[in-house]
């Protein structure tokens, strides 16, 4: 199976170019070994900081619930905004559990619910798509799943090798292997050898393989059809991947089902349609944990107007 290179350790990572990145590692370090309720509130802190600055991504939180929950009360979607903000800070400090911890610190805190659904499946020889979404947490997600049953990742590697050093070993700790995520025939080999991958099909990735399929309230948003690529290619089961904290505490659940309708296979239209349902379902187990700061609409049908210019026109035209 081609897999990512792993990047490997030299001085030139120690030079003074790169010691602004690690600085940053080593605060994310230390931080890690805070107690939980320390660290939770120090994200919100920072959360509220950035997209203080950040306001361009606080529009982009507000237009994409605008767009998909329209008949939401504007106090309601005013407690998500809040609530997500935090969770947008928190996440900084959740990278650095799922990089740092201990395996005993990780299972103090995460359950898994849903287990015998794989096991059912190694039992069978089958591989296992796991859908997931870009929730806040995802990286604690993959770090805790992996510490019961090792997956494969997929990677991107980041510009900065100092950075892609440190990312690289810490998904690397609970992952059997990293993949890149432009090397589709290392996907289908894992899958086709019975082995878990992690696929997030919640972005806009563009034009190239996607379709246009509904997501909430949004009739045509454009959605990969990589999915069914790897599926209809593997042959493999799927499933949904999700965790959610539940409480203050520092309480996390992951939860693995099979989709709740058969999903379509050679029929990538279709299979959108699905994959989508199953998106949306994830997100509304905790509508705040969620990554709004992606312009999730932005890849318009030929002759649409941007979801999100538009917008930002109507509001400065009422600014003025």
């Amino acid at each position: 199976m081609s897999k990512y290179a792993a990047p490997r350790f030299s001085m030139k990572l120690l030079g003074p170019r790169y010691w602004p990145t690690l600085l940053l590692i080593l605060v994310m370090y230390l931080l890690s070994w805070l107690p939980y309720v320390v660290q939770r509130r120090l994200g919100q802190g920072i959360g509220r900081l950035a997209l203080t600055i950040m306001k361009k991504r606080r529009f982009t939180i507000e237009r994409n619930l605008e767009l998909c929950f329209p008949d939401m009360t504007k106090e309601r979607r005013e407690q998500i905004i809040k609530a997500n903000i935090d969770n947008t800070g928190l996440a900084l400090f959740e990278t650095g559990m799922a990089w740092f911890w201990s395996d005993a610190r990780v299972k103090r805190h995460v359950r898994i619910e849903g287990m015998e659904h794989i096991e059912q499946l190694e039992a069978e020889g089958k591989g296992a798509l796991f859908i997931a979404v870009h929730s806040l947490n995802l990286e604690l997600a993959a770090r805790a799943f992996g510490i019961h049953k090792s997956g494969t990742g997929i990677y991107r590697p980041n510009n900065n090798p100092c950075f892609d050093f440190v990312q690289y070993r810490g998904r690397a700790r609970s992952n059997r292997t990293l993949i890149d995520r432009k090397d589709v025939k290392g996907m289908l080999n894992a899958l086709s050898t019975g082995q878990r991958v992690w696929y997030a099909p919640d972005h806009d990735y563009g034009v190239r393989r996607s379709t246009f399929a509904p997501l909430f309230a949004v009739e045509q948003a454009c959605t990969t059809t990589g999915t069914s690529l790897l599926v209809d290619g593997s042959g493999c089961e799927v499933m949904t991947f999700r965790m959610v904290r539940e409480s203050n505490s520092g309480d996390y659940v992951i939860t693995i089902e099979p989709l709740q309708e058969a999903f379509p296979r050679n029929e990538p239209e279709r299979a959108a349609i699905v994959v989508n349902k199953a998106v949306e379902r994830s997100i509304l187990a905790a509508p705040c944990q969620y990554m709004w700061l992606h312009r999730r609409f932005k890849t318009r049908p030929e002759g649409e107007v941007s979801l999100y210019q538009k917008a930002r026109t109507e509001l400065n035209s009422r600014a003025a």
